[in-house]
């Protein structure tokens, strides 16, 4: 995963997790504006969630990032 992806995904999770509590859930389409504007990132991040690690639709904040920080 491209370092610009997982600080990315640990600030949305950092951002999710003080405005809605630790047990506040989200997808990788979280990342990522509505438009698709960076394909290649959204595909890497959908491949790093769903192909590689088997990730249901939504899962905890808490646990994608401490996840993403153990990369």
């Amino acid at each position: 995963m491209r370092e610009s992806l997982k600080l990315k995904i640990i600030k949305v999770c950092d951002d999710k997790i003080e405005k809605k509590g630790t047990n506040v859930g989200l997808s990788f389409y979280a990342f990522f504006a509505n438009k698709n504007d960076d394909p290649e990132l959204l595909m890497e991040a959908a491949e790093w969630w769903i192909m590689t690690h088997k990730l249901d639709h939504f899962e905890k904040a808490l646990k994608i990032k401490k996840m993403v920080e153990s990369l």
